[in-house]
């Protein structure tokens, strides 16, 4: 597949994880019961699916090494504090107080990860 076509589908699939992960949210904050929904449990983790999919792949056409790229790395760990936080967010965090704020932080968590693949820095300037 081309790199253009992945590049695409990785693309694609961050606005829809982005708009999944908002409805979550905001499901969460009123205690709908939407969020038991089998769609709702299925379908983002088949979207992240395609997403990581698709950066491995754009990673083997272009040939890169993420150990040989500071702003992947970046990413790789952007993603594994989004994961956790998203997780507090939605499901682990014992108390309404303790989601919204995972819920947030992971909102920044995944700003950043946008900004360091627009950038490619690890410390983004102002975009």
């Amino acid at each position: 597949m081309e790199y253009t076509l992945l590049r695409l589908v990785h693309i694609g699939t961050v606005y829809v994880t982005l708009a999944l992960f908002l409805l979550r949210g905001f499901w969460m904050l009123i205690d709908s019961p939407s969020l038991k929904r089998l769609w709702v449990r299925v379908l983002p983790h088949v979207n992240d699916t395609v997403l990581l999919a698709s950066a491995i792949a754009m990673l083997v056409v272009a040939g890169m090494n993420p150990l040989d790229q500071p702003w992947l790395i970046a990413k790789i760990v952007g993603l594994l504090a989004y994961i956790g936080l998203g997780t507090v967010a939605l499901k682990r965090g014992r108390t309404k107080a303790v989601r919204v704020k995972a819920f947030i932080a992971a909102l920044g968590v995944f700003a950043y990860i946008v900004a360091v693949a627009v950038t490619k820095q690890v410390v983004p300037g102002v975009l």
